[in-house]
């Protein structure tokens, strides 16, 4: 016998999706209350309300997997538990890749403590270190759905080490995070793309193997750019590659369609620009401020370790709050 979802029905009476199901249910639910009371008022009927009451169950059954389909389905389009996590330096110098690397840490470790699995992609580090450019893929439950309000540029004002007169310098990091969509509609040709191919490079620029495995694709009427050199294989990488891009494309006909259908939406959380500055990071005060929502928090070592469920929390609450949604408890 399987498991029924863990759904209720009756919370999508007005989604025109499963709403004919939905009337279904209620007209079973209402069979099931009869036929139980048929059985206890007249017992010589039991029997054949037993029979009824096996039989409704199995209706029910079904129709709770199929609305359940439906709707998880259509939930996991919209926020799928796949991402790509990009990260550059961008002014600043040594300062913003350092910068770069930390936020970089930051999301890896909330990642960890959710249980959710992650990979490097593909790694460009700076002389001094940090991180010039970096891409990582994670996997795990409402990963973007938690993360997807962070697509912007990160500000950090602290006194760099190499400082000697203590002054404070601001430097900034972009941060993306992409979803990965298992089903895509955009359609692309083959002569849409250029390839190159070359060796993957560890840490400390070594090569980790002899054979060009890594991959970078270009869609050249976007410029979109990838390259992965997680895979051991080339056409493993490749692979990785051509989803990353489409999943890019969806995002930009599911924006662009979105803005024809309602225009640019005034109230949001974020436009999930990777030019927009979203927060700012203040070391000598101690103090995270998200320009979008005007919140600010503290204890800065901790949010950096990976703490920064209170923030994610913060952007859900005004997202919602926007929409005239309820938040969902976590």
């Amino acid at each position: 016998m399987s498991t029924q979802p863990t759904i209720n029905p009756e919370d999508y009476a007005d989604d025109p999706r499963v709403s004919y199901m939905v009337v279904e249910w209620q007209r079973l639910l209402q069979a099931e209350e009869d036929a139980a009371k048929l059985a206890e008022a007249e017992p010589e009927m039991a029997d054949l309300a037993g029979q009824e009451l096996i039989e409704i169950a199995e209706q029910k059954e079904q129709l709770l997997q199929q609305i359940a389909q439906i709707v998880v389905e259509d939930e996991t389009q919209e926020f799928p538990n796949e991402l790509v996590l990009e990260v550059r330096a961008g002014a600043g110098g040594e300062e913003a890749a350092l910068f770069a690397e930390e936020l970089a840490n930051m999301y890896l470790a909330y990642a960890e403590v959710a249980g959710w699995r992650t990979r490097t992609l593909d790694e460009s580090r700076a002389a001094l270190g940090g991180y010039k450019e970096a891409s990582f893929e994670v996997k795990g439950k409402d990963c973007y759905k938690r993360l997807r309000f962070e697509t912007g540029v990160h500000r950090v004002q602290r006194i760099p080490a190499t400082e000697k007169q203590g002054r404070i310098h601001t430097s900034t990091a972009s941060v993306a995070i992409l979803p990965v969509y298992k089903k895509t509609t955009v359609e692309v040709s083959p002569t849409d793309f250029d390839m190159e191919f070359s060796r993957a490079g560890g840490k400390g620029g070594q090569n980790v193997n002899k054979v060009e495995t890594a991959v970078r694709l270009i869609h050249k009427p976007t410029g979109i750019d990838v390259r992965v050199t997680s895979e051991r294989s080339q056409q493993a990488n490749r692979e990785k590659a051509m989803q990353m891009i489409l999943s890019r494309l969806q995002v930009i006909k599911d924006e662009e369609e979105a803005r024809a259908r309602s225009g640019e939406r005034k109230e949001q959380v974020g436009t999930g620009d990777r030019s927009e500055k979203i927060r700012t990071y203040n070391f000598p005060q101690d103090r995270i401020t998200d320009h979008r929502i005007k919140e600010s928090w503290s204890n800065m070592e901790a949010v950096l370790g990976g703490k920064i469920g209170p923030i994610l929390d913060a952007l859900e609450q005004a997202d919602a709050a926007l929409s005239g949604e309820e938040p969902q408890e976590e």
